[in-house]
């Protein structure tokens, strides 16, 4: 396993929309591999291709306190919505910022898994609100976008200020 490069904000590489998975092969299981060891090395409960730079349908995350029920969606859809809640979210791809989303509070989410099995399953909670923040990922969208121009214009010159920081340490 290897640990990946997470893309930060505002790069925009984390604008490309994903393409399916076409076929799954050692390749993509590697890759499922490395992203959760990236998601767990980096503190996350969740990961999209797109963050670390492959523009492939794939999301991993694990919601549970001790990371014990990792999950990975490949082709993932979300099926169904209903109610709405808000709730704080925070961004490998955006860190040490985090502000309140307004989420689907259910949803119905259909995928295969490492092995191309078909399934589906139904979330609330943390694990909604993660599906609903990865799956994001793979067509571009960052929680940032939800929120006002300002807000979003103030955390890019944040991050932008200590990438310039890190450049010259």
């Amino acid at each position: 396993m290897a640990k990946l490069e997470v893309l930060r904000f505002p790069d925009e590489r984390l604008r490309t929309v994903a393409k399916p998975v076409k076929e799954i092969n050692d390749q993509i299981r590697t890759l499922v591999e490395d992203m959760f060891e990236t998601m767990r090395e980096e503190n996350g409960i969740g990961l999209a291709a797109t963050q670390v730079n492959t523009h492939l349908r794939i999301v991993v995350m694990d919601v549970s306190e001790d990371q014990s029920n990792p999950l990975v969606f490949i082709n993932p859809e979300i099926t169904e919505k209903n109610g709405s809640t808000i709730s704080e979210e925070g961004c490998l791809s955006v860190p040490n910022s985090y502000a309140k989303v307004e989420r689907a509070e259910k949803v119905k989410v259909t995928a295969l898994d490492t092995n191309g099995e078909s399934f589906s399953m139904d979330a609330d909670g943390l694990l909604a609100i993660c599906i609903q923040h990865e799956l994001d990922h793979l067509r571009g969208v960052l929680f940032v976008d939800y929120l006002s121009p300002l807000k979003r214009q103030r955390i890019r010159k944040k991050l932008e200020k200590e990438a310039r920081l890190l450049t010259r340490a």
